[in-house]
This record gives C-alpha cells, structure tokens and sequence, in this order.
C-alpha cells in the first residue's frame, strides 16, 4: 500500500521574516483537507497557537489560485488572531490567466480561428504578460502594432493595463503606497468585460488577504522552495510507500541535514 498522494506541508516563516534565516519544515500530515489542517493544529497547545501571527496558503488545485478554502477556514478557526496572506504570485498569475482569455476570446471574434503567426495578437503573448518596461524596443513595438490593429483590441489593452497595475503595485518600494495602490486597483475592476468581472469579484473577495502582503512582506515563496526540495526527494526515492518513512526524510531532506548525517 502506497501513501496518500496528498500531505498537508507545514513551514515556519519566522526566520525569513525576521531576516535571520530560511524557512523552516515544521511536518507533514496526510491528505489535503480542512480536516488535516485543523487537526494538527488542534494537537499543539494554546500557546503554540497563540504565537501564530502571519498564515500564508496555497493550493496546487487548479480552481483555487488565492488559497485553499479548507485550509483558510481551518486556520480562521483555531488561529482567530493570525492575517491570511494571499501569495502575490498567485494574484498575478490569475491576473495572467484572464489577461490570456481576453485576448483567446478577442482573437476568435475578430479572425474568426485560432492563432496563426500572421495575426497581431498572436505574434506576441509572451510580451503581453511582461512586465512594462521590460521588453526591448522591437518587442513593444511589436505588442502597440497589436493592440492598435482592430477597435476590438481595446478590450485586450484594458485587460493588459490591470495586470500591470497588480503588477506595479506590488513592486512599488514603499510599501505603504503599493498598498493604497493595490487597493484603488482592486476597487476600480468593475467593467463589462466578462475576464475582468470575474478578476475583479475573485480579487475583491480575497482583498483583506491580498492587502495583508503589504503590512507582513510574507509570502508562499518560501514554502515553494521547500515543495521543490520534497518533489527532488520522491523522485529520486522513487516514491514511498511508508508515511512516517517519508515524513522523516523530508524533514532531513529540506533542512539539509543530509551531508551531515552522512559525514557521520
């Protein structure tokens, strides 16, 4: 009998967000559910519970971009004076996703099929999910050809402008002034168009998360970096089939007490 092909993995941000160190695996638990979550945590005393402060989630299921719904509820639950996090990766990366259906839809509206090398939407995706500034001069050009070729367009243009703003708010290096800047984005993605309607009721939602970025600097980023660590582990360990097995090695794994261990 294999293990669950789900685990809750559990990090401690202290020492990035104190700046004294990297990110911390703390457990495993099997499944992914609220369940998981809140039994762990259940399983630790109050005053582990209690120096909680900053929770920043994700899930890798595709219809959740801005955090799990059971482990957000599991957390507000026991940990009722901790700030859920939205990761900013994950905000823009949906911001991306509807930037990328607008154009899809534009282009088939106007051209009637799908891609060809040809069209000026088509010739240039990946410099519309780049950064503003970014691009080099013939890229630019080649994205302004695009959006000015059809009135139609200018749907794919609002759509860019929002992903930038999310985009610029979150780079901005005072973070006071990237919050209110944040926040005024949030607010005005209310238009007929139905990419950013969805975007912008997604994002609204989740704004006291998304907003939470700028006053805890926390991020999933940490917690990724640990993800790849295990995901090397299984695949060189081609799987395995003990849970406590594999819970074991991770923890040795991801803080690299290997080379240690094995000097040993």
């Amino acid at each position: 009998m294999v293990i669950s092909a789900f685990v809750t993995v559990l990090v401690d941000l202290t020492p990035v967000i104190d700046g004294i160190g990297s990110a911390r695996l703390i457990d495993m638990v099997a499944g992914r559910s609220k369940a998981a979550l809140a039994d762990w945590l259940a399983a630790r005393d109050q005053g582990f519970r209690a120096r909680i402060r900053v929770v920043t989630m994700v899930s890798r299921t595709r219809e959740v971009h801005l955090g799990f719904a059971g482990y957000r509820t599991a957390s507000a639950e026991s940990l009722g004076q901790a700030r859920a996090v939205m990761d900013p990766f994950h905000v823009v990366h949906l911001a991306a996703e509807k930037l990328t259906a607008c154009r899809q839809r534009i282009h088939q509206d106007t051209c009637w099929h799908q891609g060809r090398a040809g069209n000026p939407l088509y010739r240039s995706p990946r410099t519309l999910l780049t950064r503003t500034g970014l691009p080099i001069e013939i890229q630019a050009a080649r994205l302004r050809a695009g959006l000015d070729a059809h009135d139609e367009h200018l749907a794919v243009e609002v759509t860019h402008a929002v992903y930038q703003q999310l985009i610029a708010a979150y780079d901005h290096p005072n973070k006071r002034h990237g919050e209110i800047a944040m926040y005024k984005a949030l607010k005005r993605i209310h238009t007929g168009l139905p990419e950013l309607a969805q975007l912008g009721r997604s994002l609204w939602d989740r704004r006291a998360q998304i907003l939470a970025y700028f006053d805890t600097a926390a991020s999933n980023g940490p917690v990724e970096a640990i993800n790849g660590r295990l995901e090397h582990l299984r695949s060189i360990a081609l799987g395995f089939r003990n849970l406590n097995h594999y819970i074991l090695r991770s923890l040795i794994h991801s803080g690299q007490l290997a080379t240690h261990l094995h000097a040993l």
